[in-house]
């Protein structure tokens, strides 16, 4: 591990919460690919399987702020602890119900509690923040975090398609719950390095984070991008399927993580000077480029090529993303703010699933690829029409990473 990683674990605890981080994060690559997996598998529905991926997508946009902001006012392990459980329990129904095949409704009730699961990567940035706030290692701590996501995404697809379609329909999801379950409870049992709760200062004002201008501009953006997102996934499975090869599914789209991850260690090891909302539009625009030689698939090895491509953009711009968050976002509201940008991808996934299943049954899987390229032209229109609120970040908030320059650097190295 290059040095600037290794000195992030010099703090006692981080080691332990980012392992338990990394674990309670897995469902979040492994239930929605392992939902349309399993109830492709049993009904043979693409439009079904996209929108009961998009009902999990969705409860957790409208969920998850409100578990954040209870985190951020009672503290971590007193709300996600019963949070979790309900998680947990809606995805015991979600099984049941799929093998034995209830009503369509209780397929989506069950979708719907899934939601309630919390932003474990909000939780464990929280924590790296509380430690190194204010310092150039946050921007390394934010770049290894997104790399952890895209190692999540490079392993959990495959091992979640890879039982559904070897094993039981089941296998992914079922294990997905027991990663959420392990992680959770692991990381809430660290107390040492929860962040302190700030229950009097986010009563002031008796707001939300999303009243900050330029957190709606990120929130908004990303509903764009995770549209991307959810879609790649729904489409990759159906045209590894009309290729005769479902199960390849998995192994493309971590290849697509992989180029996410590869970009995400090489930019945590880079130091900038210049405004980060420059960065992050110009990762918005990469991003919504790389969407167009998808439309010109014609097997899965040009398909791997161009997902590794286009998942470049991802997490540099991801990390951007989080530095902009603490420029723009009281303290006390950090975990809300972080969890926010998560809502928006969540709705993202939750259209582009459904939209890219509806033109799958329709038209077939290289026309669903129509869906994320259109996705990446919205991101990019919305990211231009708010950029000048980026350039503003609150008076107050302490916003440093990503902004400092060499002199500050050596300073506080």
């Amino acid at each position: 591990m290059p040095s600037p990683y290794r000195a992030l674990f010099a703090a006692p605890g981080s080691k332990a919460f980012s392992a338990a981080g990394f674990l309670g994060r897995m469902p979040l690559s492994m239930m929605g690919i392992g939902v349309v997996t399993m109830v492709s598998q049993l009904t043979g529905r693409y439009g079904l399987a996209g929108a009961l991926s998009a009902t999990i997508a969705l409860a957790a946009a409208v969920a998850g702020p409100q578990v954040s902001r209870l985190v951020d006012r009672y503290g971590q392990r007193r709300v996600l602890r019963p949070a979790t459980l309900v998680s947990l329990t809606a995805a015991a129904v979600l099984l049941f119900a799929a093998h034995y095949e209830w009503p369509e409704w209780v397929l989506f009730v069950a979708c719907a509690g899934i939601g309630c699961v919390p932003s474990v990567g909000a939780m464990i940035r929280a924590r790296w923040a509380a430690l190194y706030r204010g310092t150039p290692r946050l921007h390394t701590a934010y770049s290894f975090e997104s790399v952890v996501d895209e190692i999540c995404f490079i392993f959990g697809p495959i091992v979640s398609i890879g039982l559904s379609t070897a094993w039981f329909p089941e296998a992914g999801p079922l294990l997905a719950a027991c990663f959420l379950a392990a992680g959770v409870f692991w990381l809430t049992a660290q107390r040492a390095t929860e962040p302190e709760p700030h229950p009097r200062e986010h009563e002031d004002g008796g707001g939300t984070a999303l009243r900050a201008p330029g957190l709606q501009v990120l929130v908004a953006t990303f509903v764009a991008t995770g549209a991307i997102f959810g879609a790649v996934d729904v489409v990759t499975v159906a045209f590894a399927e009309e290729e005769g090869h479902k199960a390849a599914a998995s192994v493309v789209l971590a290849v697509y993580a992989l180029g996410s991850c590869v970009a995400g260690v090489v930019f945590g090891l880079l130091r900038f000077a210049g405004a980060p909302e420059r960065r992050w539009l110009l990762g918005v625009c990469a991003m919504a480029v790389s969407m167009i030689p998808l439309l010109l698939v014609g097997n899965l090895p040009f398909l791997a090529v161009a997902l590794f491509v286009a998942g470049l953009s991802i997490a540099p711009t991801m990390i951007t993303t989080m530095s902009l968050i603490e420029e723009h976002v009281p303290r006390a509201q950090l975990t809300e703010g972080m969890t926010w940008v998560s809502t928006g991808l969540a709705v993202g996934v939750a259209l582009g699933s459904s939209v890219a299943g509806w033109v799958i049954d329709a038209a077939g899987a290289r026309a669903g690829y129509g869906v994320p390229a259109v996705a990446g032209a919205v991101a990019v229109v919305v990211g231009f029409l708010g950029y000048r609120r980026l350039e503003r970040p609150a008076p107050g908030r302490g916003g440093f990473v990503g902004r400092h320059d060499e002199h500050e650097e050596r300073h506080l190295a």
